[in-house]
C-alpha cells in the first residue's frame, strides 16, 4: 500500500514552524552517495543564508530527509518548492554528467516517476507533497527533534545520534555539525 501526503497535510500558516519530510520517488536510496548529501547540505546553506530559511532540525538519510524548518519572510511553500525543484534538477544533472556506476537504472527511474507529471517532463525526485505538521507545542517539537535525530540509530547506521555526519544531532549535542543550525531552544 502506497501512502500519499496529501489532504489533511497542508501547511496553512506559513510563519509558523514545521516538522516536513522530503521523499525520494520510489524510496530510491540516491542519497547512499555522498556527492548527493553534499548537494542537499549546499541547498539548505543557500535557502538559510539567501531565502531566510531558519534550519531547526534535519537528518538526510538515504532515501528522505526530515527537518524543522520556519521561513523568516513567511513563505514556507515558496522555499520548500525551490528547494525541491532545485535539488530535483541539480541531482538528475550531476547523475548525468559524473561518474555515477547507477546512471542508466537512476535516470530511468527518475523519467518514469516523471511521466504524467505538470512538472519537469523528464526527471522527478521528489514525491509530490511534503508531509508538514505546525509544531504546536514544546511537547511535538520535543518529539520531532527527537525522532529527526534517531533515524539513523534505528536505520543501524550509527549507534550514537550525534556520530551521524548528516544531522543536526551533532549541532545539539554540543559539537560543529556539517551545517550551521538554528537552535530551536
Amino acid at each position: 500500500m502506497s501512502y500519499e501526503f496529501t489532504d489533511g497535510f497542508k501547511i496553512r500558516n506559513q510563519e509558523a514552524t514545521h516538522f516536513l519530510t522530503f521523499t525520494v520517488e520510489g524510496w530510491i536510496d540516491i542519497f547512499s552517495r555522498q556527492c548527493y548529501r553534499d548537494m542537499i547540505i549546499e541547498s539548505f546553506n543557500f535557502c538559510r543564508e539567501k531565502k531566510g530559511l531558519q534550519i531547526g532540525a534535519y537528518v538526510i538519510m538515504t532515501n528522505h530527509i526530515h527537518c524543522i524548518w520556519t521561513a523568516k519572510e513567511n513563505n514556507l511553500s515558496d522555499i520548500i518548492r525551490d528547494f525541491k525543484t532545485f535539488t530535483s534538477k541539480q541531482i538528475a544533472l550531476a547523475i548525468q554528467q559524473g561518474p555515477e556506476s547507477r546512471k542508466e537504472w537512476l535516470m530511468h527511474m527518475l523519467a518514469y516517476f516523471a511521466k504524467g507529471t505538470n512538472g519537469n517532463k523528464y526527471t522527478k525526485l521528489w514525491k509530490s507533497g511534503n508531509h508538514p505538521e505546525e509544531i504546536s507545542s514544546k511537547e511535538f517539537l520535543l518529539q520531532k527533534l527527537n525522532y529527526i535525530h534517531e533515524n539513523p540509530v534505528r536505520a543501524s547506521i550509527v549507534s550514537n545520534a550525534a556520530d551521524y555526519i548528516y544531522s543536526s544531532a551533532s549541532n545539539y549535542a554540543g559539537m560543529k555539525g556539517i551545517l550551521n543550525i538554528d537552535f530551536l531552544f
